[in-house]
């Protein structure tokens, strides 16, 4: 794929999509971490019906702390690995208080290194709660950089690389919620929904034809 249409691309699901934002609900950096940290194999949707009561008693580390183990998984047991991550959160909570004042910190090496947070989760946060142009590379950043050829690879490190490399600089912000927002409601795993997509034309996805002709007749058989 040249770089033109690479631009193209970008400048369309710009249009398309004029506010991109993590659909994960937070008031605060520290918020945003723990609900990230929570949504490793759960939905966002999932994650803020949770944190939407864990955020009412405790959005805080001291506060989050305070709950131990038992009340946090009370909060959070409707989530995958719900164990887990309350335990991650927990040490996560005592780091940050430890060694941060109680802040979430802003580079990568210190994000990396709170239990529970590994390179997608710290590409997250920094992108979205720092500005930083990085690119956290989840099922549907992966799926789409294949499928439409915008960053091809077999790992998720290689086509993080990719993006890195070859998305345009003044889309390099918003290329993250840009790309998830579109691969969550348009370029969907099972079946993209080609006909109604505004980057068709410029997508090398190679069965976009059937998928095309597979859109237009379920608009036809259910108007």
């Amino acid at each position: 794929m040249n770089a033109e249409k690479r631009f193209q691309i970008f400048k369309r699901l710009s249009v398309a999509i004029p506010d991109p934002t993590t659909e994960l609900n937070h008031k605060s950096t520290f918020e945003l971490l723990i609900a990230v940290i929570l949504s490793a194999q759960a939905t966002d949707k999932g994650v803020n019906l949770a944190t939407n009561k864990l955020f009412a008693v405790a959005n805080t580390p001291e506060s989050i702390l305070a709950l131990g183990i038992h009340g946090l998984e009370a909060y959070i047991k409707s989530i995958g690995l719900y164990h887990a991550k309350a335990k991650n959160m927990l040490a996560t909570c005592q780091q940050l208080m430890s060694q941060h004042q109680s802040q979430v910190p802003n580079t990568r090496a210190a994000l990396e290194a709170l239990p529970g947070v590994g390179r997608k989760t710290a590409n997250v946060i920094l992108n979205t709660a720092f500005g930083e142009p990085t690119i956290a590379v989840d099922t549907h950043l992966f799926r789409l950089g294949n499928r439409i050829k915008l960053a091809t690879g077999k790992t998720v490190l290689e086509v993080e690389k990719k993006y890195l490399k070859t998305i345009p600089a003044e889309f390099m912000k918003d290329a993250h919620h840009l790309l998830i927002l579109h691969g969550r409601y348009t370029c969907t795993a099972r079946k993209p929904k080609c006909g109604q997509c505004c980057i068709e034309d410029l997508c090398e996805y190679q069965a976009k034809e059937y998928a095309t002709v597979s859109a237009q007749t379920n608009t036809l058989n259910h108007p």
